[in-house]
């Protein structure tokens, strides 16, 4: 006679179990998105008054980096608050990378009508790898470990780099912007266009969660500076071939005189 409650009891039970494994599985999969990595030792960012003022400053701003960044990072992976958006940010990230800068910059160089136009491409090619340069120096220098990614995301193995101080995608945006502002660019309309591509390129580092507040702010910063650097060290064009022209006579001379000397031996 009590087969039925014990029964009703089991099955319910059995619900019970299966609603409980269903959100210990919900929140699992949540957890796989953390922003930062379950594996590394954790930030700390205790302070004590008898440290000096210097590092209890240094620590408080290193807090609000991470707090902040943490925030903005809303399209680390699908799971996130904004991760619908996610493939549009990507696509965004990917228009800031040095590949297609490289190759479009390459292609105009040989295809270029006039001189004028090869010897602004011709500097913009220079100012990429000036930028690929010092940005690979600052990180190695600085070695900040960058914040975790979506791990299902098999091209950021290849195109993400280990290290994340500066943000390379935030200087080229700057280099890159303010160099088309100084060069090419004559009309109010893509003045707005070109800054605000700049600004969702870097934004888009942090919706990511590819870097830090920090990473971006002086990635700006860096790379505006960088078009200065490069308007010093500009190479003109009649130069450049002026310097080409004596390099390859100078070579011919040497092949000629080695020519001349051996019929000479003989």
């Amino acid at each position: 006679m009590s087969s039925p409650p014990s029964r009703r009891n089991s099955c319910r039970g059995v619900g019970c179990g299966n609603r409980a494994s269903s959100e210990c599985h919900v929140r699992r999969r949540g957890s796989s998105c953390s922003y930062f990595s379950s594996g590394g030792p954790p930030e700390d960012f205790s302070v004590s008054l008898s440290q000096p003022m210097i590092t209890i400053t240094f620590r408080f701003l290193l807090a609000i980096d991470l707090w902040l960044s943490k925030r903005l990072g809303v399209c680390a992976c699908e799971e996130s608050p904004w991760g619908s958006i996610r493939p549009l940010v990507r696509l965004l990230e990917f228009s800031g990378h040095v590949i297609p800068w490289l190759v479009g910059t390459v292609y105009t160089l040989l295809r270029g009508e006039s001189e004028e136009e090869q010897e602004i491409m011709l500097n913009l090619a220079l100012a990429l790898l000036l930028d690929l340069l010092l940005v690979r120096a600052v990180k190695t220098l600085v070695r900040r470990r960058r914040p975790t990614q979506n791990r299902s995301d098999i091209l950021s193995s290849f195109f993400v780099e280990r290290y994340c101080f500066p943000s390379g995608h935030a200087t080229r945006a700057a280099m890159c912007a303010r160099f088309l502002l100084a060069q090419l660019v004559d009309t109010a309309s893509m003045r707005v266009l070109v800054l605000g591509w700049a600004a969702l390129v870097s934004l888009s580092q942090l919706l990511l969660a590819r870097h830090y507040v920090t990473d971006v702010s002086f990635g700006l910063a860096m790379g505006y500076c960088q078009y200065s650097l490069v308007e010093r060290l500009w190479v003109n064009w009649d130069c450049l071939q002026d310097l080409l022209l004596l390099r390859l006579t100078e070579r011919l001379n040497r092949a000629y005189s080695g020519l001349w000397m051996a019929d000479w031996k003989h």
